[in-house]
């Protein structure tokens, strides 16, 4: 369980917990940015605490070896349905956001799906693992299928069709690297283009603005479109560097709704301006840089996929996130990681990244 040696300090990622760091305080200098006219340091005392919490697990996890998640994962999937399934029952926030994705135990208010993310990829990584010889007989594809989505149902229950995204998208990749083969990929693409009408008379009406305002960004200025419109004037105002920190008159004024969470890039984007910006796609291209070396020297194909689920995560979050607020993409409510506000998803991404540097610890020696 815990058998880290001295050794394996060498091997420990600086360069990764360096640029999680860095990605840490930038995203609380947005945060205090974007809470400033509210006049409360609460939104950055969360996410501050939430922080040191995720320091702490970090340390735990780099001392654990990762292996040990690999022998729970039943447990550990066992409880990821069980929290969705009280989401479904006890669950909070329909008539705030549309969908009932919180749950409050005493004074704590959470969203499992956040920790679901992980405990899904953990899961998923060692069952495909425990059937990599098979995974291309139909019969072993359908079971691991059937394994990965059963969480993925229970989140569109919520409904959260922004979050279930996500984790189709990993599920995807981890498939894809584990050897799926390309016909099975074509049938679930085909699969997926026959559904579409299926699914958007499944959608709620705020879900269908969205995607009739991303195909028509001038359609309702007023109401459903209003917080795009905002967004992209906030971007588009700040220029190459930005009206400076604090000094954003969309985010200063409360023009932009969401703005310490779904929306943040556009106050990096009107008070840093595109310097701001590239900067923070910088550090991220370093994260997940460092992600995919990692995964490359995982000594076994249960730590390769763990990291390549957490890279696809992350890559469909920062995507999408900064993707809608340019108007690049549909608005789906998924936050930035490190720099958006939230507690659970902010403690959640620094889970991620102890497991990565587990992971990097605890791989053997290679030898060339």
């Amino acid at each position: 369980m815990f058998n880290l040696k001295k050794k394996a300090y060498k091997k420990f990622d600086y360069i990764l917990f360096l640029t999680t760091l860095l990605l840490c305080g930038y995203g609380l200098l947005m945060i205090m940015s974007a809470t400033l006219s509210k006049e409360t340091m609460s939104y950055v005392k969360t996410q501050g605490i939430a922080t040191i919490l995720g320091l702490v697990a970090i340390v735990i996890l780099v001392l654990l070896d990762y292996e040990f998640l690999g022998k729970l994962y039943i447990p550990i999937y066992a409880v990821c349905n069980i929290l969705l399934i009280a989401v479904l029952v006890f669950g909070t926030g329909d008539k705030d956001w549309g969908s009932r994705s919180w749950l409050t135990i005493g004074p704590i208010t959470f969203q499992p799906a956040e920790f679901v993310k992980i405990g899904l990829i953990i899961s998923l990584a060692k069952f495909i693992d425990n059937h990599k010889e098979n995974i291309n007989e139909p019969f072993t594809l359908l079971k691991i299928l059937a394994f990965a989505f059963a969480p993925v149902v229970l989140i569109l229950l919520q409904p959260d069709a922004g979050t279930a995204m996500v984790f189709i998208f990993f599920i995807a990749v981890m498939l894809f690297i584990a050897g799926v083969k390309w016909k099975y990929i074509g049938y679930a693409f085909l699969l997926g283009l026959l559904s579409l009408p299926i699914l958007w008379f499944k959608l709620d009406n705020y879900q269908k603005n969205r995607i009739l305002n991303f195909l028509d960004p001038e359609r309702d200025l007023i109401d459903s479109g209003l917080q795009a419109y905002q967004g992209k004037i906030a971007i588009g105002s700040g220029k190459v560097f930005g009206r400076g920190l604090f000094q954003g008159a969309q985010t200063q004024f409360n023009y932009i709704p969401e703005k310490q969470t779904d929306f943040i890039f556009s106050v990096i984007g009107e008070e840093l301006g595109l310097m701001g910006g590239l900067g923070l796609i910088f550090l991220y291209f370093i994260l997940l840089s460092r992600f995919i070396l990692i995964a490359r020297k995982s000594k076994d194909l249960f730590g390769s996929l763990m990291i390549v689920g957490f890279a696809a995560m992350f890559l469909f979050h920062i995507w999408e996130n900064i993707g809608m607020t340019m108007g690049l993409m549909p608005i789906t409510g998924i936050p930035l990681p490190f720099i958006s506000h939230g507690g659970t998803f902010q403690l959640s991404n620094m889970i991620c990244i102890g497991i990565i540097l587990s992971v990097s610890v605890h791989r053997e020696e290679l030898s060339f």
